[in-house]
């Protein structure tokens, strides 16, 4: 059994949190055609982490185990692009995105650490 199967739970409830927190800054964003723009995109980024996640804990292998972890990497990195230009563009301020950040990147160095265990076991075959 896998190791991150222990703990499913955790990190669906965090991923689930995180794109809660998507969905209300996504609703607070102002109505300008670049805010909008960037989040949905942020909006379809942010909430499928948790959706790869969920898939991944449901895989019938490590490749799949390991595919599904790298698609929720990939939305994550996304998800932290798109934020950066939110900031940077000024269309929202730093202070509001900290803990969103924060999270993403904590949830970042939690899905490497998952899909190295399971490239590790992998090879250990």
């Amino acid at each position: 059994m896998r190791d991150e199967a222990n703990r499913p739970e955790d990190l669906r409830t965090r991923t689930k949190r995180f794109a809660l927190r998507v969905i209300r800054l996504y609703s607070a964003l102002p109505k300008t055609t670049e805010a909008q723009v960037m989040g949905k995109q942020l909006l379809r980024s942010g909430t499928s982490v948790g959706a790869h996640y969920n898939e991944a804990v449901r895989s019938r292998s490590d490749a799949e185990f390991i595919s599904k972890l790298e698609g929720g990497l990939q939305e994550l990195e996304e998800s932290i692009y798109l934020m950066e230009l939110l900031v940077e563009s000024g269309i929202i301020k730093t202070e509001r995105l900290e803990g969103l950040m924060k999270e993403a990147d904590e949830l970042t160095a939690i899905l490497v650490t998952c899909v190295k265990k399971a490239k590790q076991r992998n090879r250990k075959k």
